[in-house]
């Protein structure tokens, strides 16, 4: 039996977060290996053999069609049924900015996940409404029902840094969904967390939606950077943010608390 949670964190031409992804689920104590799609296709590497999937940040090949597009198509077509797998022992699944854009592309997101010609994209992310790539630090207020949300505070302050991140539903009863079952996770606000515009909100993404989860909790999908916002020192104004009553400064930002909770809950259910 494993001693460590383990964490699959999959590459390939593009992706550029997967160093700063790894560290963070190191520093809460898991073992993590970055691995190539191509390991998995000649069958190197084994999904079953880890407890959390992440895909990380980046340009996976290049953005060409649309952002994740391929990425998703090779996840869903010829790991299919692994996906399928994986998810139904209840293992956990996080995908941040462009790899929030392959589950969703992938039909994962917003779930639940149907293999091969069964598999239906239900949502996208598309261009950003100012047309340009987004770079920037954005309040998020933090709701839902998610494993990888336990414990945060009710706002947090995370960069995001995209081009393609405007969510959109295929329809009004997607979005209908995602209320009623507590999926919306992330949403954009205002720094005093009224309902915010541009650029508060960076993509224009319907009703403000920053991340969300599937029906289960366990697969959580999100434009902004955790992994980039992990240590305390990565806040821009570090210097400035002063302790509460009786309490020190925290070594961590907003993100850590993310990583941690799917290492925690892989202790607690699957080891």
């Amino acid at each position: 039996m494993a001693n460590k949670p383990r964490v699959l964190l999959l590459r390939t031409a593009g992706t550029n977060c997967n160093v700063e992804t790894a560290f963070a689920f190191e520093q809460c104590g898991a073992e993590v290996d970055q691995v190539h799609l191509q390991e998995l296709f000649a069958g190197r590497v084994r999904m079953q053999d880890y407890h959390i999937m992440a895909l990380s940040g980046g340009f996976s090949y290049g953005d060409d069609i649309a952002s994740g597009r391929i990425f998703a198509n090779e996840l869903r077509v010829r790991l299919g049924l692994d996906v399928a797998r994986f998810i139904s022992e209840k293992k956990l699944i996080i995908g941040i900015c462009n790899g929030f854009q392959i589950l969703v592309k992938a039909g994962i997101l917003p779930g639940p996940f149907a293999v091969g010609s069964k598999t239906i994209q239900t949502a996208t992310l598309f261009n950003n409404d100012s047309g340009k790539f987004e770079d920037r630090w954005v309040h998020l207020q933090v709701g839902g029902q998610c494993v990888w949300t336990t414990g945060l505070p009710e706002s947090i302050f995370i960069p995001v840094a995209h081009g393609e991140g405007k969510f959109i539903p295929a329809d009004q009863g997607v979005m209908a969904a995602l209320r009623k079952n507590g999926q919306i996770v992330f949403s954009y606000v205002n720094a005093d967390g009224t309902k915010p515009g541009y650029p508060e909100n960076p993509n224009g993404s319907l009703e403000d939606i920053a991340g969300i989860t599937d029906p289960t909790g366990r697969i959580l999908g999100l434009m902004p950077h955790p992994e980039r916002h992990f240590l305390a020192t990565q806040h821009p104004f570090w210097t400035r943010l002063k302790a509460g009553k009786g309490q020190a400064r925290s070594q961590y930002g907003h993100g850590a608390r993310v990583f941690q909770n799917g290492v925690d809950y892989v202790k607690k259910n699957l080891l």
